[in-house]
């Protein structure tokens, strides 16, 4: 009769630890395909992230061409966009304007262009003869010492209207800083950052 129990007993330990591998299997199954699933997507978005520079790259070739305007288009993917510059010849600060309006203006277009191909919104950055990584520099010292103003003062400091763009780095510069924070405020196109020492 013990024999019996005891033979049981084995059969169940033996069912509860191939219960166990298999769950085990199912998990590690499930945990690869998860992380297949995510390395197909991240493939997937980088390849419309390099389709959209291609249509951008495209785009801007043909609008280079009809001004007669010397550049060389540079793609990239950065930061989950695509990132396209022009660089090269003289002319290309008239793509650029005053504080950067007409390359947002170009920035649209490109954007528009590169939609009505793939049918979706795009968010690539234009950039023209380095005037955003360049502007990129001095907004980051401008939102660095503005919030070191505010924390010596403890008065709240607006600065002048801006661009998306440059909100976004103006705010990037003062979160990296303690004792302050940003917000914008206003509506287009004079919307600006209002730095404010925190509570």
């Amino acid at each position: 009769m013990s024999e019996t129990v005891d033979a049981i007993g084995t059969e169940e330990s033996k069912a509860a630890v191939a219960d166990v591998a298999d769950a085990e299997d199912v998990e590690e199954t499930e945990a690869t395909e998860a992380t297949e699933a995510t390395e197909r997507s991240t493939r997937v978005d980088e390849d419309v992230l390099v389709q959209e520079g291609d249509i951008a790259g495209d785009y801007l070739e043909r609008l280079l061409d009809l001004l007669d305007y010397d550049g060389d288009i540079d793609l990239d993917v950065e930061a989950g966009r695509a990132i396209v510059s022009i660089d090269g010849g003289e002319d290309l600060e008239k793509l650029v304007g005053a504080r950067g309006q007409v390359l947002e203006s170009l920035q649209e277009l490109t954007r528009l262009a590169v939609q009505q191909q793939l049918g979706s919104r795009s968010r690539l950055m234009l950039d023209v003869a380095g005037w955003r990584a360049g502007r990129r520099n001095e907004l980051h010292e401008l939102g660095r010492s503005t919030a070191e103003s505010v924390l010596s003062s403890g008065e709240r400091v607006r600065l002048q209207p801006m661009s998306p763009f440059e909100r976004k780095v103006v705010h990037d510069a003062v979160a990296a800083m303690d004792g302050v924070h940003s917000e914008s405020e206003g509506e287009e196109p004079k919307r600006r950052v209002v730095v404010f020492p925190q509570p």
